[in-house]
Parts: structure tokens; C-alpha cells; sequence
């Protein structure tokens, strides 16, 4: 059962920040429209606070990533199109 539960993790949305990329604008946590990123007290390696995700609340929008002006700094990971299908299947109705 735990096997389910790590696989059904790894299929929700996320985001990754790249800490050593990271400039420490903010402009990701401003964007986020769940809160899910909060700009924490860790610094990377040029002195700069980075964000984190604080939680599961992440929809795979990339509204961090279009706002990031760093390339490279922010990846985000979406729901695979299967999964939508899996959903649309079990529900009738896609989400």
C-alpha cells in the first residue's frame, strides 16, 4: 500500500526550485496563486534567499516559472496527460 501512496506523491503537480540558480527575487511567491511557495530563510551558495514549497498545494500552472527571470531556476512538474485520462475515466469528468 505505501508503493500506491509514494507513486500517487510523485504524480501530483510540484514545483523544484533550483537553489543555486535562485536570485532571491521573490517574483515566484508573489505569482504562486495557491501560496504553495514561501521564501524561506535558507541562502544559497551567493548569499540569496531562496523559496521552498510549503506544502501540497501546487496545480502545475507555472506562473513561478513564467514569472522567474532566471532560466533554469524553477522547474515545474505536471500531472502526466494518463493520469488525466485515468481521472476522466473513473469520474466522467476531466480534472
Amino acid at each position: 500500500m505505501k508503493g500506491d501512496d509514494t507513486a500517487a506523491v510523485a504524480r501530483r503537480p510540484r514545483v523544484v526550485i533550483h537553489a543555486e540558480q535562485c536570485k532571491g527575487c521573490g517574483r515566484c511567491v508573489v505569482a504562486c496563486a495557491n501560496g504553495v511557495l514561501i521564501l524561506s530563510n535558507d541562502t544559497n551558495s551567493q548569499g540569496h534567499l531562496v523559496p521552498r514549497a510549503s506544502g501540497n498545494g501546487c496545480r502545475g500552472c507555472g506562473l513561478c516559472f513564467y514569472n522567474c527571470p532566471e532560466p533554469g531556476a524553477i522547474t515545474v512538474y505536471k500531472r502526466k496527460a494518463a493520469d488525466k485520462e485515468k481521472v476522466r475515466d473513473a469520474a466522467g469528468v476531466a480534472r
